[in-house]
């Protein structure tokens, strides 16, 4: 589970500072995904990088598992985001000389201790996630053999080879077409059910809203209402926190 706890992100602007957010407090429990929408320059993606640890906020807490990770060394952060937070950025960033097998199993050997020992099990997970995002038969493609889809679903299996509990994702469709996008989003839904992680998903597309456990919507770095929802999709009111 991960829970924002009033945080609020200031960056300097000559003599001042700009608020980047603002007192923002929100909770996803682990097998939903949570939304998170607003207009462009809102704080989305500034949120989503102090949920990741990559940033920390000027106050708040962000607790991971029970586990404050604004109160974490440097060295002790960076340990919590490789084992316990998938991050899939806007850009696949994949390495063009690996194939989609290969892109999953080189995370084994980014700083993780004991790496060698664990590489027969890191590559049977690594061709078991591939099968779950769909893409067994393109384990050996390298990226420019992909489609745009299919490098944003190699992202994602990437993601999620540490098997964290927190999933935090940075507009997945915003460089695909509605149908790729649709299917993203719905493959996202599925694992996050399938994994029982804690998804926090930053959109700018209101068409997938409704399918999302519960959505927030920021202006101006704050928390400001729900969007509307559908008939057929209950989406939870509470503007600080989304319950399970």
């Amino acid at each position: 589970m991960i829970s924002l706890n009033d945080i609020t992100l200031t960056f300097p602007d000559g003599d001042e500072r700009i608020t980047a957010v603002d007192n923002v407090t929100l909770t996803a429990h682990p097998g939903t995904v949570t939304g998170i929408t607003g207009p462009s320059g809102s704080g989305k993606s500034s949120l989503l990088a102090v949920a990741a640890t990559l940033i920390r906020p000027d106050s708040g807490q962000v607790l991971i598992d029970g586990v404050d990770a604004t109160a974490l060394a440097p060295r002790e952060a960076t340990e919590l985001r490789r084992e316990q937070i998938g991050i899939v950025f806007q850009q696949s960033n994949l390495i063009p000389s690996l194939t989609a097998h290969e892109q999953l199993t080189v995370m084994n050997e980014l700083g993780a201790r004991h790496s060698r020992g664990r590489r027969t099990a890191v590559a049977k997970r690594s061709r078991e996630l591939l099968d779950a995002v769909g893409l067994a038969p393109h384990a050996d493609k390298r990226p420019h053999q992909l489609s745009g889809g299919q490098r944003q679903r190699v992202n994602i299996a990437r993601a999620l080879m540490n098997e964290p509990s927190v999933l935090l994702i940075d507009e997945p469709t915003s460089a695909l077409d509605q149908e790729r996008g649709a299917s993203i989003i719905e493959l996202i839904l599925r694992l996050t059910g399938d994994l029982k992680t804690s998804t926090l998903l930053v959109t700018h597309d209101l068409v997938h809203l409704p399918q999302m456990h519960g959505v927030v919507t920021l202006v101006d770095g704050r928390i400001v209402a729900d969007p509307p929802r559908t008939a057929s999709t209950p989406l939870r009111a509470d503007l600080g926190a989304v319950a399970s």
